[in-house]
């Protein structure tokens, strides 16, 4: 199993972890399946009222989709398999609320993650980037999650700059991404700590407010999305020129802003 869940009985906090740290937990075809159970499961177990997502290990949150992983797409312009689309708790329709405690990367698909939490929470050595750009891939998906949450400009210039920056925890705290810091490995325990505070009210008001919070955005959200798999059909360099651009590209070729 590559997602953990512990779930406390008592706070009704459960922390889900993705857990495979030497792949910077990056997301394969059978941990999507195992996020996308997770949260169809939350919703029929009344003992969790609150959840925190983390990664495991020290290097990463999570870095997206795994290269390795082999998603054959239709040959129609019109319509995209995306794997990473049912990852998030609101896509699996739970209401929840759900708190990210970020460490090390976050870049890519993490942003799907990110995108359908309630808030995050990042230990100051965490950093954001979206890499797909740099490799000839269209950024739609990650684009319109941030959009919800950050300025105009700096959405822009994270996916375009591709992997030359990365955004640190502290300028993701002034832009909005991250409401609170933490000092290194601080993360998951404010998280939780949050966690338990929400899950201590009651749980009609607590999800009827994350629901309200939710629809303020909604109706812009979700038509963004509809032009998201087209948007990536027609702009994506076929997968054998991507390849060729991501073992070209160096690592530790970036700054951090």
């Amino acid at each position: 199993m590559s997602v953990r869940v512990e779930t406390d009985k008592e706070s009704g906090v459960a922390v889900v972890t993705l857990d495979r740290p030497e792949r910077h937990n990056a997301i394969d075809l059978a941990t999507a399946d195992e996020l996308t159970s997770v949260w169809r499961g939350f919703r029929f177990d009344d003992s969790v009222r609150a959840v925190v997502i983390t990664g495991a290990g020290e290097r990463a949150f999570c870095t997206g989709i795994d290269r390795d992983a082999d998603v054959p797409q239709p040959q129609s312009p019109y319509s995209i398999d995306d794997p990473l689309v049912a990852v998030g708790p609101k896509a699996n329709d739970l209401w929840k609320p759900v708190v990210a405690a970020v460490n090390g990367m976050a870049c890519g698909g993490a942003f799907y993650l990110i995108g359908e939490s309630e808030f995050v929470v990042a230990d100051e050595s965490a950093t954001f980037f979206d890499p797909h750009t740099t490799y000839g891939m269209v950024s739609a998906y990650e684009t319109i999650h941030l959009s919800q949450r950050m300025p105009f400009g700096e959405v822009a210039r994270m996916a375009l700059m591709g992997t030359a920056e990365r955004i640190s925890a502290r300028r993701a705290h002034e832009t909005g991404l991250v409401s609170e810091l933490t000092a290194p490995g601080g993360a998951l325990a404010a998280s939780v700590r949050c966690a338990e505070t929400i899950a201590s009210y009651p749980t009609e008001a607590v999800q009827g407010t994350v629901r309200a919070v939710w629809a303020a955005k909604e109706a812009t959200r979700t038509q963004a999305l509809a032009h998201a798999p087209q948007l990536i059909a027609l702009g994506n360099l076929p997968p054998e020129r991507q390849a060729e651009l991501f073992a070209t590209r160096r690592s530790g070729d970036f700054r951090v802003r």
